[in-house]
């Protein structure tokens, strides 16, 4: 889950590398950035189900031992756009068939462990290869002659590395023992409820618009054509993705106090992250990107733990990789936040584009809020 976690998302900080190497203009790098999720999206749906059923090790060892392959081709075409598509396409199909299946597995590796806990494993797995990568790839950027490839060797060793140790990995649930049965729909029926709709699908988008505007929008909204602005976009996402590992014990407390709690708090920050975002570009100033870094953190990390909590309260156990893989399907949703804030740059401006996100993230926690106060459905597995 690191090492697809870092392919997934070494990207996000070369957008300003394509800007500058290539000249690729604002939609278009928001186009490449976003199309991840055209694979990602339908690898999470189908690879969730298919591991309920096959088992998780036939479902997630392939596409670990695709994830380099995806980096390969974003480093043979470098200069190509289409290339890039693709490479971005493929890394997306890898990260949404291992994100659910594996996360399903994790829980079933950690049966009986305290509430919480598969849930926290998961995440900071994720998180720090999402922060690390594009940390990584940025320092690489700034400091070879060559930063269209050079940046994408550390993934190359480490995803090949990845698909020798997971064969190790037990499997607690064999594919013989998986449950056959399911020939449903491949949307399991309580993500069609009325509380998963007002708790898992108004906050799970806001995981990810998080995490993308310090890599992709802050970054090239800020400070103009003074140098560094690749580290910038590394160190801003990656001190935004680390925050969010760090809050994941306090957001698990909570939520274990009050189940949404750690989803209402990732909310507020997030709001207060737009609102910081908006002031940096007023004032042209770095500091205040960095500022709005640890704040976009508490609200990636508020509300993935959230989120993840919730499924395993209320998922069928035979349908957890299901469930699970809806979850992260709605958190990439968020991944077309820059594309938002560029369209509504026109009529709005770039600080009044992020000021609305703002407002909409304060609408989606009093809508959630009322949630938090209904009975909640009791999983099987409780």
């Amino acid at each position: 889950m690191f090492a697809v976690g870092w392919g997934a998302n070494q990207f996000s900080s070369m957008l300003v590398v394509y800007r500058d190497e290539l000249g690729l203009g604002e939609q278009t790098r928001a186009l490449l950035f976003g199309v991840y999720a055209a694979g990602l999206i339908p690898g999470l749906l189908i690879g969730g189900r298919a591991s309920d059923r096959r088992g998780r090790r036939a479902v997630v060892v392939p596409f670990v031992l695709l994830s380099p392959v995806a980096t390969l081709l974003l480093v043979l075409f470098r200069e190509e756009v289409a290339g890039l598509a693709v490479g971005r396409t493929l890394a997306g199909v890898c990260s949404g068939v291992v994100f659910g299946a594996a996360t399903a597995w994790v829980r079933e590796l950690t049966e009986g462990a305290t509430a919480g806990v598969s849930a926290r494993r998961s995440a900071v797995a994720l998180t720090c290869g999402f922060a690390l990568g594009p940390l990584a790839a940025s320092v690489l950027a700034e400091l070879t002659a060559q930063p269209l490839w050079v940046p994408y060797l550390p993934h190359l060793a480490l995803g090949t590395a990845a698909a020798f140790v997971i064969f190790g990995a037990p499997e607690p649930l064999r594919a013989s023992d998986a449950p056959r049965h399911l020939r449903g729909p491949l949307i399991p029926a309580v993500c069609r409820t009325p509380r998963f709709v007002r708790t898992v699908v108004l906050v799970a988008p806001w995981v990810f618009a998080c995490a993308s505007i310090p890599f992709a929008v802050l970054p090239t909204e800020v400070g103009g054509a003074a140098g560094g602005a690749v580290l910038l976009a590394g160190v801003a996402g990656a001190g935004a993705l680390l925050t969010g590992v760090a809050i994941q014990p306090l957001a698990r407390r909570l939520e274990d106090a009050r189940p949404l709690a750690a989803g209402g708090l990732g909310l507020l920050a997030a709001a207060a992250g737009f609102g910081v975002g908006a002031l940096a570009v007023v004032e042209d100033s770095r500091a205040l990107v960095l500022l709005s870094a640890p704040l976009f953190g508490v609200g990636y990390g508020g509300c993935l733990i959230s989120g993840l909590q919730e499924v395993e309260r209320i998922a069928d156990p035979a349908e957890l990789g299901a469930t699970v893989s809806v979850l992260y399907a709605l958190t990439y949703v968020g991944f077309a936040t820059p594309y938002v804030a560029g369209v509504l740059n026109g009529p709005l401006g770039e600080p009044g584009a992020l000021g609305a996100l703002a407002a909409l993230a304060l609408l989606c926690l009093a809508i959630s809020a009322s949630a938090s106060r209904e009975p909640r459905r009791t999983s099987r597995r409780r």
